[in-house]
């Protein structure tokens, strides 16, 4: 997708121009367009330029003090709305590539080089807030966001914490590790709400004690087959709507309480980096019945051993129909951050909203070592005493 197909929204000009780049018969011709202009709020008292604070959810200027509410008076803090699956149109992918944007900051004039998947900055000059259009022609905006609840002490302070409970984590590693500056980044999720109805068939174990030939007491398992009707109710499947960044690492700081939404105003990831989404709605949506399989295998399969009484359940086959699909299209708070020991970067991640802690971190090879010998300890203990 072009760039001036993006950006080409010229309504509420602020402080910020903003440069599409685009090969023109080998020129670099550049499409100009507008950061918007609310998100660049000057302080009333001051003038300082204001952003979103997680303490008080509104924007804060940092240098008086002065808090300025979001909501115009009257207006109601609502969530987004769920939209209907089956009557979108803009359901592909976006393939950004390596396309980008330059941002001229008129209050200072500083320079900026910005990807095509970045929606939102700050001008490292002057802070200056900069937060482009979200939506595109063929690209749909965000609907709502659930704003940052931690800052970034808050967020270094969970890692901390975190870090300590790192069993196989050396002593002097947790003792030194301090984030570098921590990174409040708004990332792109879809949500899917839909009614399901299961089809399933399984074969189910009952275990039984004999004596063998020997005398020995033995387990046998005897299998039968079940089948049945399972229905539940998917609210908010969460799905990652972009590739950029390590997913293990954003599939720890899981579940995000996506319920706790407001509306899309820009005011809310005013000092925030932001992106937009590349996984489309359409293929959001097929990871999305994925992970819901997965889902649902386990819970028919604690169903089956409930209902059944048995020890085991074996070749689960499911047929889902899905019905009233509804989405969201949500921007997703996380504090990114590494630390160094011996030479070597670990990456960690915070869920901005509830503090949950994800990350990679060194390990000692005595406790490992340690770990192995009484693993291997155990299990010859257990095989000594059933040998008895």
């Amino acid at each position: 997708m072009e760039e001036q197909d993006i950006y080409k929204e010229q309504e509420n000009y602020g402080e910020q121009e903003v440069y599409g780049e685009q090969d023109f018969f080998g020129e670099q011709e550049p499409v100009i367009a507008d950061t918007k202009k609310e998100t660049d709020k000057k302080c009333p008292c001051c003038g300082g330029i204001m952003d979103f604070d997680p303490a008080v959810g509104n924007l804060h200027c940092p240098y008086c003090d002065h808090i300025e509410e979001i909501l115009a008076e009257g207006e109601e803090d609502v969530s987004a709305e769920e939209q209907d699956f089956l009557t979108e149109e803009q359901t592909g992918n976006c393939n950004w590539g390596v396309e980008t944007k330059t941002v001229l900051c008129k209050a200072c004039g500083g320079e900026m080089v910005y990807d095509a998947l970045e929606i939102a900055g700050e001008c490292p000059y002057c802070g200056s807030n900069q937060v482009m259009e979200a939506k595109g022609e063929n690209t749909l905006a965000p609907g709502g966001v659930c704003v940052f609840k931690l800052d970034a002490k808050q967020a270094a302070e969970k890692f901390k914490a975190w870090i300590k409970k790192r069993w196989f984590c050396p002593k002097e590693a947790k003792e030194t590790a301090t984030p570098k500056e921590m990174k409040g980044l708004y990332l792109p999720y879809w949500t899917f709400d839909t009614d399901t109805v299961t089809q399933y068939s399984a074969e189910y174990g009952i275990n039984t004690s004999k004596k063998n030939a020997k005398g020995e007491t033995v387990t046998v398992t005897n299998w039968y087959r079940c089948s049945g009707t399972y229905r539940e109710f998917i609210d908010d499947q969460a799905v990652c709507g972009t590739t950029r960044h390590e997913q293990g690492l954003l599939n720890g700081i899981q579940p995000y309480r996506t319920s706790d939404n407001k509306v899309y105003k820009p005011e809310y990831i005013a000092g925030f980096a932001s992106e937009r989404y590349s996984i489309g709605l359409k293929d959001a949506w097929e990871k999305a019945k994925s992970l819901i399989t997965n889902r649902l295998r386990t819970n028919i399969t604690r169903k089956i051993e409930t209902e059944r009484h048995a020890d085991s359940v074996r070749s689960v086959r499911l047929k889902t129909s899905y019905s009233k699909i509804k989405y969201k299209y949500l921007l997703l708070p996380v504090w990114m951050a590494s630390f160094k020991y011996k030479e070597k970067l670990y990456q960690f991640m915070v869920n901005g909203q509830t503090g949950k802690v994800s990350g990679k971190t060194p390990l000692s090879p005595v406790k490992v070592a340690f770990s192995v010998i009484g693993i291997i300890l155990v299990i010859a203990l257990l095989w000594w005493i059933s040998n008895i």
